[in-house]
């Protein structure tokens, strides 16, 4: 990497052979080709055989030769020459292709396209066409910072950065169908629409994203804070016909997704208007001196009290970074943000929305992996440095690049004493009154200050307090510094969390195990208590089965009649009954007993005829099938008679 004085002498050999007085042009073409100064003046530069060239008869003189290693062979530039010097041509330096990286999006979709800067940017459309099987024809390709360009273009003359960001349009070919339009419209609610809009008076860019629920008058109130127009001074371009209604949200108002192109303006008040009539009808030749008193009556020549040299009053009133006595931390962050946005573009880190202590939680208390440094930048209006550094420090590519993979960067303004007061407060609180003291001693022209914080596990270290009076390089190697510093103490981080996750990983096996275990008992437990309880109720039914059939054996026994003696008046029948266990019942029965009371003597004695039936043997019949109420005589059982019981099936 070249040290800062090689790229002084790289930076003036450039602007003399080139002829580039912006400095930041110059910046940015050397970086685009790695402060290579050959390779940068040759992609600038059409080379002629090494000879200068007359701007006024076409007359050339043979130039120096331009060795970069000596700038002294540089010719210096002149304001009365009417010549300027070029480089060598391409057959002493041969300049490499310098590759350039695409995302394009398109819907849903995002399509990485990698090309030389040769090609062109019909090429892109052709690899575009095979991927998303849109046709060329069809196709708009957007987000070009030089606005629209031709198919043929190069892609070496847009001068582009590395990396580049494009969008698809393609409004020749319907949307894709959803099942229903409550679908649909659900799903665009879900999206976010990227809105380009245009300040008219000082043409100016804003790429404002915005989901498919906010609403247009949400739309209009941030483009106020971003261009001090009011709400109802605004004159818009650009919204669908659909979008009748300031309350509609973006996703029913018609607007192109992703993206959507919108102009405001200052809508002119009749006295602005009645002004500028007079203006075209009258011929104003402005002069100006060295003395600096041609602003003083402007008014004079029809420009407005807030537009000098049509710079409009919002450009010359800088509005306050922050709010003096905001609410919350997030509210004051969000004025920062858009504010700063306005006065150095939308090239900056990302700041953090929310209080210090939400930064914390965001870069410090995640998992060791996770982790980033936090870096607190300190904004002081009133520090003559505070231009400089936020407009080539801190928004260079390079810069805003690293700070968005490796730290939370979170924001806060002390040009007002309340919000410095409300800073150290936090200071105090978070890093200890050493740190607080040292910023409350920082003078104004030491302003701005970048913190780099490292969360530890008892506390928060600052590693480094950088100040407003650096360079790109410097910041750039102290950010590093820090960043190594912080990547030896997440090694040893994410080993620990390692360690202690399988550590905790074992307990929680042993425990599950435990658990597991205690479950399997239990079960076994209740299943044993079940099936002791199940046991205890059958042989309770049991029970209960046996009483009852005991009191029924015991009312038929007593119900029974008497047995009659064998010499007896009446006839008697005598039965002889043989049981399954091979034992005899034997009893004397009056002939005219009815069949019924043998039934029920054999119930009696522990056989009911519902569960046994009762046989004869010659000729085998069953008895329990005849009439309990016929009599002994009548069935044949009589005078004597051998029966045997037998189970029912």
């Amino acid at each position: 990497m070249a040290s800062n004085m090689d790229r002084e002498m790289i930076l003036a050999d450039f602007q003399a052979c080139t002829g580039i007085e912006n400095i930041d042009e110059a910046i940015t073409l050397l970086e685009q080709n790695n402060w290579d100064l050959v390779a940068a003046i040759n992609g600038v530069i059409p080379q002629e055989n090494g000879i200068l060239q007359s701007d006024y008869g076409g007359e050339t003189i043979p130039g120096p030769a331009f060795d970069p290693s000596h700038p002294a062979s540089v010719p210096a530039p002149s304001s009365s020459s009417a010549f300027r010097p070029v480089m060598p041509s391409r057959q002493i330096v041969e300049r490499q292709p310098r590759m350039l990286d695409f995302r394009v999006e398109y819907r849903d979709r995002n399509v990485d396209v990698v090309l030389e800067d040769s090609c062109t940017v019909g090429e892109i459309k052709q690899i575009l066409e095979n991927e998303l099987q849109i046709p060329v024809s069809k196709m708009l390709l957007k987000g070009w910072k030089t606005g629209d360009v031709e198919d043929s273009t190069v892609l070496k003359s847009l001068h582009l950065p590395k990396n580049n960001s494009l969008y698809v349009l393609t409004p020749d070919l319907p949307p894709p169908s959803s099942s229903s339009h409550a679908g649909a419209l659900q799903e665009s609610l879900n999206q976010n629409f990227m809105l380009i809009i245009t300040h008219r008076e000082v043409q100016r860019e804003y790429n404002l994203n915005f989901s498919g629920s906010s609403t247009i008058q949400e739309v209009k109130r941030n483009v106020y804070d971003l261009t001090s127009i009011p709400v109802r001074h605004q004159l818009w371009e650009g919204w669908p016909t659909s979008a009748t209604d300031d309350s509609m949200c973006l996703a029913e108002s018609g607007l192109s997704y992703p993206c959507h192109r919108l102009t405001v303006g200052r809508r002119a008040s009749p006295a602005q208007t009645r002004e500028q009539s007079e203006e075209q009808s009258t011929d104003v030749h402005m002069v100006s001196d060295s003395d600096g008193d041609d602003f003083e009556d402007a008014s004079e020549f029809g420009v407005d009290d807030g537009e000098v040299f049509g710079m409009t009053s919002s450009a010359l009133r800088k509005s306050p970074m922050m709010p003096e006595n905001a609410e919350n931390e997030g509210d004051a962050l969000l004025q920062f943000t858009a504010e700063f946005s306005s006065r150095y573009g939308d090239c900056h880190p990302v700041f953090f929305i929310g209080s210090l202590e939400a930064a914390f939680q965001e870069a410090f208390y995640v998992k060791a992996r996770d982790r980033k440094l936090l870096a607190i930048y300190l904004h002081h209006d009133e520090s003559v440095l505070t231009n400089v550094f936020c407009s080539q420090m801190l928004c260079a590519e390079s810069i805003v690049s690293y700070l968005s993979q490796n730290f939370i960067t979170w924001a806060w303004d002390l040009t007002k004493d309340a919000n410095r007061a409300r800073f150290l407060t936090m200071c105090n609180r978070h890093f200890g009154s050493v740190v607080a003291q040292t910023i409350r001693t920082q003078k104004t022209d030491q302003f701005p200050l970048f913190l780099i914080i490292m969360g530890k596990r008892s506390s928060n270290e600052v590693l480094n307090v950088i100040q407003g009076n650096t360079t790109v390089d410097e910041l750039m190697m102290r950010l590093m510094a820090a960043m190594e510093i912080f990547t030896a103490q997440q090694q040893e981080d994410i080993k620990d969390e390692d360690e202690r996750e399988a550590r905790e990983n074992v307990k929680r096996e042993q425990d599950e195990a435990y658990r597991l275990s205690l479950e399997a008992d239990r079960a076994k437990r209740e299943a044993h208590e079940r099936e002791m309880a199940e046991q205890f109720r059958l042989e309770q039914i049991r029970k209960e089965q046996e009483e009852e059939r005991e009191a029924i054996r015991l009312s038929l026994e007593q119900a029974l009649p008497p047995e009659p003696k064998e010499e007896n008046a009446e006839p008697v029948s005598k039965l002889r009954i043989r049981t399954p266990s091979g034992e005899f019942l034997e009893r004397r029965f009056l002939a005219s007993n009815k069949l019924q009371i043998v039934f029920d003597f054999v119930a009696s004695k522990g056989f009911p005829w519902d569960e046994f039936k009762l046989l004869s043997t010659f000729p085998r019949r069953d008895v329990t099938q005849l009439d309990p109420n016929k009599s002994l005589l009548e069935v044949k059982l009589f005078p004597q008679e051998t029966l045997f019981l037998e189970a029912k099936e």
